[in-house]
């Protein structure tokens, strides 16, 4: 019998102009970019935080303090790949991710695809195992206002009896 987790996460990053905007593991080009210690995507971020939740593993800044210069612009795909690789270690398989981007511009929903490839590839999980949706905040707060991006995330984990 196998024991089910679920884990949610969320995060949050300012959007400044002049920085490069990391999504989901891909660059989309916008004026703005996510503030952050490392590349600020906000949506591996969540899903990061997501998964060690779920496995009791604490958080993603525990793993990755953002005091430590060896994480300083570092592509998120590798903090996710890490995150993968602790929870295998505690016993852990991924079932899903659901998450959310909450964004004013860009427009994401032609991007979506192509995040799920490469944030399966780094999780070695198919495809259809991420669901990413977009919707805005209808003008209002950071995120109307365009000065902010946030993701939300659930993720389903696994452990064999």
């Amino acid at each position: 019998m196998s024991r089910i987790r679920i884990g949610f996460g969320f995060d949050v990053h300012r959007l400044e102009t002049g920085r490069a905007f990391w999504l989901g593991g891909i660059h989309l080009e916008h004026t703005k970019g996510s503030l952050g210690h490392s590349d600020g995507d906000v949506l591996i971020h969540a899903i990061c935080d997501a998964l060690l939740g779920a496995a009791n593993l604490r958080d993603i800044g525990y793993h990755f303090p953002n005091t430590s210069q060896e994480f300083k612009d570092i592509d998120s795909k590798k903090l996710l790949n890490r995150v993968a690789w602790i929870i295998r270690q505690a016993g852990f398989e991924i079932g899903n991710i659901d998450a959310t981007v909450c964004l004013e511009l860009p427009k994401i929903n032609p991007h979506i695809p192509e995040m799920q490839r490469a944030m399966a590839a780094v999780l070695e999980i198919p495809i259809e195992d991420i669901s990413i949706k977009a919707t805005t905040n209808e003008g209002l707060g950071y995120v109307g206002s365009e000065n902010g991006v946030n993701a939300y995330a659930v993720v389903l984990i696994t452990k064999g009896s």
